[in-house]
């Protein structure tokens, strides 16, 4: 990155973190690159990489242009899934198909989901990591869903929010096929 524009690049990154109030070391945490070359980058001590560049992008939440300007601009995603580029998932639970509805660069953050059980079909999860939540609407059917002690019975249009960092199970309790929305919302630390 020679060009005049990014030369001060690392100065346009402290004071871009300063405004927000973001400390190195959380900027490092977000963003994937340690503390120590955030540091070098923000006193000039080091030419960052263009990858470099986009992580701490993201974890500032800014387009690249903005680090390499000075002149902040928010991230303005507009992003579509075709529905022919929809992963399709096969479980080790015969019966339960599962359709990967976000786009794979949102994993480990927040992540979107079809789930379809054919009739007496389960789908036990193990725990995520600490604090992850999913959130299910059920759309056809009637499934029955157990997180740690708790249990509920839902019928179609009704929505449940649950930690799923205990062992969770999904069991379809509809005559025939039950169709759900998931959410899965990963913590943030």
């Amino acid at each position: 990155m020679e060009s005049k524009k990014a030369h001060h690049i690392g100065n346009n990154i402290k004071a871009i973190r300063e405004k927000h109030r973001i400390t190195l070391s959380i900027l490092a945490e977000r963003c994937g690159v340690t503390k120590a070359m955030l540091t070098q980058i923000e006193s000039e001590k080091v030419n960052p990489t263009i990858a470099t560049v986009w992580k701490i992008a993201r974890g500032l939440d800014v387009d690249i242009d903005s680090l390499l300007t000075g002149q902040e601009h928010l991230q303005r995603e507009f992003s579509i899934s075709r529905s022919e580029d929809i992963i399709r998932m096969e479980t080790d639970e015969e019966g339960v198909h599962i359709k990967v509805l976000s786009p794979l660069s949102m994993a480990q953050d927040l992540e979107m989901y079809l789930l379809i059980f054919q009739k007496g079909m389960t789908l036990p999860s193990s725990p995520h990591v600490a604090r992850t939540e999913e959130f299910l609407t059920v759309l056809k059917g009637a499934i029955r869903i157990e997180a740690g002690d708790n249990k509920a019975e839902l019928s179609e249009g009704d929505f449940i929010r649950y930690h799923a960092d205990i062992e969770h199970t999904i069991e379809n309790i509809a005559e025939g096929e039950s169709e759900i929305y998931m959410i899965v919302r990963f913590s943030k630390g």
